[in-house]
């Protein structure tokens, strides 16, 4: 749950970093003329503080603003879906919304920047904020957090998850009632607590059907088509590949999809795939994948936090979205299981 503190000052973030106020006050308004590791000290100490400058009447900060932050990696399908269930939660409730984003998930200091971006939005201007995809697990704030498909292990604040693991193990028992036996996989992005889920539930969906963990399968990717397209050609290029292929995304489905075109592999008849988080794309490809209902994840935060808001108790700390497996055109059964 998310911990009271006194605001702190700038004077506080000169103080911590061991520079002057003045220094400090040329980093907040942009200026260029301060060194970049010094920049990068000051930013750091404003994170860890939970430091805001004073951007929307900080004498108001007692009041309603009727305002609730969302911080989005990115604005792509995944984050898209998300903001759909947003938008229709804050349509039927009497707040307004404030987006912010980095633009790009794969950006270096994830952790920085949300925390950059969550203590100058509930310090100031709103009075709540929901983070998706998180990758800070603590975070000290004057205004309630709730995430949305959190990648680290036990935060200390509210969120709604995805059953990744039941979901994969669901994947598999499609897959091997196919008839499929040698089936790849594509993994997540390293240190992602949804992709590191749904990487295990294929290994043991492996070890309780009897068949052997092989690493020449499995691919390396990051959540994004590009990374995917590029390490699944050489595999589906080689004699080795695979009959199935299990995707920890969508996207990565997607990235599959491409270089199996490139290589005249027709999917489903040469190759079955399945993605994971039923984007709109997926229904358009046919694929077949696993639905965890992500724009009612993002309309579900925002009722848990309009309720942490309005001091209400909230039913549960960690709401867990059953996921659902969704067949369409992109498998099929093996004649001669491999």
């Amino acid at each position: 749950m998310p911990v009271k503190k006194r605001a702190m000052t700038i004077q506080d973030v000169a103080k911590a970093a061991g520079v002057s106020v003045s220094t400090v006050s040329r980093v907040l308004n942009g200026k260029v003329d301060v060194a970049r590791d010094t920049q990068e000290r000051i930013l750091e100490v404003i994170a860890k503080l939970g430091y805001t400058s004073n951007l929307a009447a900080r004498s108001m900060r007692s009041h309603r603003k009727n305002l609730i932050g969302l911080v989005v990696p990115d604005i792509m399908p995944y984050s898209i879906e998300i903001l759909k269930g947003v938008n229709r939660a804050i349509a039927e409730s009497k707040f307004d919304l404030l987006v912010y984003t980095t633009g790009d998930a794969q950006k270096n200091g994830a952790v920085l920047h949300e925390q950059h971006y969550v203590s100058l939005l509930s310090n100031s201007v709103t009075d709540g904020v929901i983070i998706v995809a998180s990758a800070t697990a603590e975070f000290i704030a004057d205004a309630p957090i709730v995430a949305i498909d959190p990648h680290v292990i036990n935060p200390n604040y509210p969120s709604v998850q995805g059953m990744n693991y039941h979901g994969a193990l669901e994947v598999m028992e499609y897959l091997f009632g196919l008839g499929h036996r040698r089936i790849g996989f594509v993994k997540g992005r390293e240190g992602n607590v949804s992709a590191q889920r749904r990487f295990q539930g294929y290994k043991d969906a492996l070890e309780k059907a009897g068949i052997a963990l092989d690493e020449t399968i499995i691919i390396h990717g990051d959540f994004t088509q590009k990374t995917t397209y590029k390490n699944a050609h050489s595999l589906l290029a080689s004699d080795n590949r695979p009959t199935a292929i299990f995707a920890a995304n969508d996207q990565s489905a997607i990235g599959v999809y491409q270089a199996a075109e490139e290589l005249g592999i027709n999917v489903p008849n040469d190759l079955s795939v399945v993605g994971f988080d039923n984007i709109s794309e997926a229904k358009y490809l046919g694929l077949t994948t696993v639905d965890q209902f992500l724009s009612e994840m993002g309309y579900i935060a925002v009722q848990m936090l309009i309720k942490f808001i309005n001091d209400e108790p909230l039913d549960l700390e960690i709401h867990k979205m059953q996921t659902k497996l969704v067949v369409r055109t992109s498998c099929q059964r093996l004649l001669q299981p491999a």
